[in-house]
């Protein structure tokens, strides 16, 4: 028999209450794999030694919100005592908001419900009559119906009578009932927790693994509008902002906890975008590149994949505050890496230089060259230094700016050589100053040319990542419009059957503010499909 697993909560076995508030057991989904089946259990409503029921409304309200599937626990029929004791779901509309909109009311508020409220099992223990109805057999779930079914009357007479009923099927997307012998003979309750399967009523055996069974392949992983799942530490933080709003005395708002949460997720979701960034540039550039282009192709490829990450991992980016706080930083470790790339570079052709013109230095300094046709043999020898210099792989992008550096930190050394060449004339000298002092613009001129390539090419990877932020939010917030969309309709539809269902029933003045619900919704919906995306 399929069975919930052991040892998640004790069984009281006395009138006096066992469980106090709500406790909360994990344990590994025993039917669908890498999920973790989540059982909440909560104090008895009405508990008479509580004196009052002022907790109870709230326990409810957290044990709806929380809940994918919400199963309620009674005993013996599906009786007006029974349904007393379920009044609190009248309380939800009062309880419970489903937009922080101060405009929106009470009816408009309650219409979103059934778009996010769980699927609610309502199980009869020690259940002793006979499945009938009019003479004939029924199931569980038609015996549900018919208890769930308004009375025709007076509002104000029939009100009391209706009200949990049509809250129950208004708000609950789907509903479902199991009943349950009693498991075995009275004076055997007590050890309930310690008796074997074969010492169980066989009836009750088969109840109880059918209810598991539906339990176990039925319940839905738990969603928040937009279709958020909610996984373990989206549900501590579900918790922390519900009973927090309730303990400031503010009413629990499913909208701002989707926010409250967003601002969590969306913030973790920043900061891990930007360590796969940092980390895969790490991985991938090998400093210095040979071109500014080359490190930006890398940067485009991994800023693509950042954005990814950040997208899987965000939901409700109001204003796309956290996507352009991505950008912004995304932009800054570009801008870092291009600083190291530019400083690595610099840094291997400074010594680079050093080891192939170290040489030349140390003859100047010795005289070598301070002899006539000593300069004709100075350039002869730098020319080949340079050559040999260009020949050095993996200089990077300040090869040439670096080059020119020291040889502008080497022309009064250049021009002593010069001067003190006394093979030549005074007009060679002079024609030799000219060519040095043009071949210094023309060297000058290329660098301002190369830096003009490289602003340019920096703008255009600037637009090119900013169309790809927008790509990839459009398509995400046009994936949130969609299942905004089937929220929106799935909602509607239900309210429709709904709807249907009592005029099937004869109850004409109870569809009206079903009515202000299905318009309501009709007009939400109508808004999301014309609305469109609009991003800066």
């Amino acid at each position: 028999m399929e069975k919930f697993p052991p040892l998640c909560f004790s069984l009281g076995s006395t009138v006096q209450s066992h469980t106090k508030g709500i406790w909360i057991w994990c344990v590994p989904h025993p039917k669908k794999p890498k999920h973790t089946l989540v059982l909440l259990d909560t104090e008895g409503l009405g508990d008479v030694e509580k004196g009052d029921n002022k907790n109870d409304i709230w326990i409810f309200s957290l044990a709806v919100l929380l809940s994918s599937t919400f199963v309620f626990n009674s005993m013996g029929t599906i009786n007006q005592q029974a349904m007393d004791q379920l009044h609190f779901v009248t309380e939800l509309a009062h309880r419970i908001k489903s937009t922080s909109d101060p405009a929106c009311d009470e009816i408009e508020n309650s219409s979103e419900f059934v778009s996010f409220f769980p699927d609610f099992v309502w199980t009869v223990r020690d259940f002793t009559l006979e499945l009938e109805a009019d003479g004939n057999s029924i199931t569980s779930d038609e015996y549900l119906e018919i208890a769930l079914k308004p009375k025709k009357g007076k509002p104000e007479e029939v009100k009391m009578f209706n009200l949990p009923r049509q809250c129950i099927r208004q708000f609950f997307p789907r509903k479902k009932c199991f009943i349950f012998d009693r498991p075995t003979h009275r004076k055997k309750l007590a050890q309930l927790e310690k008796l074997h399967d074969n010492e169980l009523d066989p009836e009750f055996v088969g109840q109880v693994e059918s209810f598991c069974s539906y339990i176990f392949n039925n319940s839905n992983v738990k969603t928040l509008q937009g279709g958020i799942t909610v996984n373990g530490p989206r549900l501590e933080n579900l918790v922390l902002t519900y009973v927090e709003a309730i303990t400031s005395g503010d009413m629990p708002c499913m909208e701002n906890a989707v926010l409250a949460l967003a601002q969590i997720e969306n913030s973790a979701a920043v900061k891990r975008a930007l360590t796969y960034y940092e980390e895969t540039m790490i991985k991938k550039v090998q400093f210095p590149t040979e071109t500014l282009q080359d490190l930006l192709d890398i940067h485009a490829t991994c800023e693509k994949e950042a954005i990814e990450i950040f997208i899987k991992y965000s939901f409700k980016d109001v204003d796309q505050r956290f996507q352009k706080e991505l950008a912004s930083q995304l932009e800054a470790k570009r801008d870092a890496f291009c600083d190291q790339n530019v400083n690595e570079s610099a840094q291997r052709c400074r010594a680079l230089i050093k080891d192939i013109f170290g040489p030349l230095e140390e003859e100047v300094k010795k005289g070598t060259f301070s002899k006539p046709g000593g300069y004709g043999h100075f350039l002869k020898e730098n020319k080949e230094l340079k050559q040999k210099y260009y020949q050095q792989p993996r200089k990077g992008i300040q090869a040439e700016v670096t080059l020119q550096e020291y040889l502008k930190s080497k022309e009064d050394v250049n021009d002593a050589i010069l001067q003190a060449d006394q093979s030549l004339s005074t007009k060679e000298k002079d024609i030799e100053v000219e060519r040095l002092k043009s071949q210094a613009a023309q060297a000058a001129a290329k660098h301002l040319e190369e830096m003009q390539k490289k602003n340019e090419e920096m703008m255009k990877q600037q637009e090119k990542s900013h169309q790809e932020h927008i790509r990839q939010m459009t398509e995400k917030m046009e994936a949130e419009r969609k299942q905004l969309i089937a929220e929106q309709e799935k909602a509607l539809t239900l309210k429709l059957q709904e709807q249907k269902r009592l005029l099937k029933e004869g109850f004409e003045s109870e569809t009206q503010q079903l009515q202000h619900q299905i318009k309501n919704l009709e007009n939400k919906l109508n808004h999301t499909k014309t609305r469109g995306c609009i991003i800066c």
